[in-house]
């Protein structure tokens, strides 16, 4: 039997877990890497320390948080599956979660619209949303009434100083034995669909065989294709740093009650029946004072190119598995020594990322 849900605008347990990641204060840390397949965060969480023993939880929503500590600094890396709206519930259930900044890194695979060679990591300086009409009908063009086939949204920035760590990091980690190198300083562009928004053909009247053609006449730098950085740094650029008088109010704390969910149980159980969690968990300091200004979310992406839309060429998979190994550490260290000011940062005890004779 699951646990009981008490709030139907913000799902959670009695226990406090979000709904969909299934997590709670203390067991998702400041620095975030976050990416697609559960593989690929299992690959990324052995280069953690071995102490504290890493936390490890997954749920039967797809979702899976690995968190502990890299060169002794807290990281958590957590695979949400694809898309925006998985993207939406990563960022929001963790965003709650968490006191002070949050710092993600999306490192996932792309589609190359370059020619640049499978293999090659991409940094996007901005992304731009490309989304099917719904207003366009798709099976009588002429009905349509002036509607075009899909739309394409403004574009949003990266955190620069975090875009440029993650690129300085690919750069310093770069393995010889890799003969693909890092491009910045282009554009992304996150589509609602693997198929009909990226130009891949079906049996499906998509309309959509020009798609790439007028993407990038209309946006020269245009690089790559893929399906979550634009959510991430749409959010990112949403959350309001100021208080404002039109800002909502916010959400009750995720407390610090003893659990044993039974949405999925950890590998570790959590340890936080101590921990101290201010009155609001999204914009105080760990002794409780409200920040000002308010947290910040930054974020950035690391783009792996998977398949060449121009050649038609795809990575093998000895290739994935040398190239995520390079990103892996890349995206670690550049979050590892990303500056946040200790009173932006969740308090280690309590957490699962806390040290212990346990550990």
């Amino acid at each position: 039997m699951k646990n009981r849900i008490v709030d139907a605008n913000f799902p959670r347990t009695l226990d406090e877990r979000v709904y969909h990641l299934g997590i709670k204060a203390g067991e998702v840390a400041n620095r975030v890497v976050t990416v697609g397949s559960p593989s690929r965060a299992e690959r990324i969480s052995k280069y953690l320390d071995a102490s504290p023993k890493p936390f490890v939880l997954s749920t039967e929503r797809g979702f899976l948080t690995i968190t502990g500590r890299y060169k002794g600094v807290p990281v958590s890396i957590i695979s949400i599956g694809m898309g925006a709206p998985n993207m939406d519930f990563f960022v929001r259930e963790v965003r709650e979660s968490l006191n002070g900044d949050l710092v993600v890194v999306r490192l996932g695979s792309c589609g190359g619209l370059i020619d640049v060679p499978v293999g090659t990591v991409v940094i996007p300086t901005a992304s731009i949303a490309v989304n099917r009409n719904y207003n366009f009908d798709f099976l009588n063009e002429n009905e349509s009434s002036g509607e075009k086939p899909y739309r394409f949204s403004k574009q949003v920035q990266a955190d620069p100083e975090l875009r440029a760590a993650v690129k300085a990091a690919l750069e310093k980690t770069h393995p010889q034995s890799i003969t693909t190198g890092v491009i910045a300083d282009t554009l992304n562009a996150s589509t609602d669909s693997f198929y009909s928004s990226q130009g891949r053909i079906t049996s499906f009247p998509d309309h959509n065989g020009g798609i790439i053609e007028e993407l990038k006449s209309k946006y020269p730098d245009l690089a790559t294709f893929e399906m979550e950085t634009f959510h991430l740094l749409h959010l990112a650029a949403s959350w309001p740093t100021h208080k404002s008088s039109s800002s909502p109010k916010p959400l009750p704390p995720l407390s610090n009650l003893g659990a044993s969910p039974t949405i999925a149980d950890p590998a570790v159980p959590s340890h936080q029946s101590h921990q101290h969690v201010p009155a609001d968990v999204s914009t105080s300091a760990t002794d409780g004072h409200v920040l000002v200004p308010q947290p910040r979310i930054r974020a950035a992406a690391a783009q792996m190119v998977f398949a060449a839309r121009g050649s038609g060429g795809f990575i093998t998979p000895s290739q994935v598995d040398t190239l995520e190994e390079w990103c892996a550490v890349a995206v670690l260290d550049a979050l590892a020594s990303f500056k946040i000011d200790r009173e932006r940062l969740h308090e280690d005890i309590g957490s699962v990322w806390e040290y212990s004779s346990a550990s």
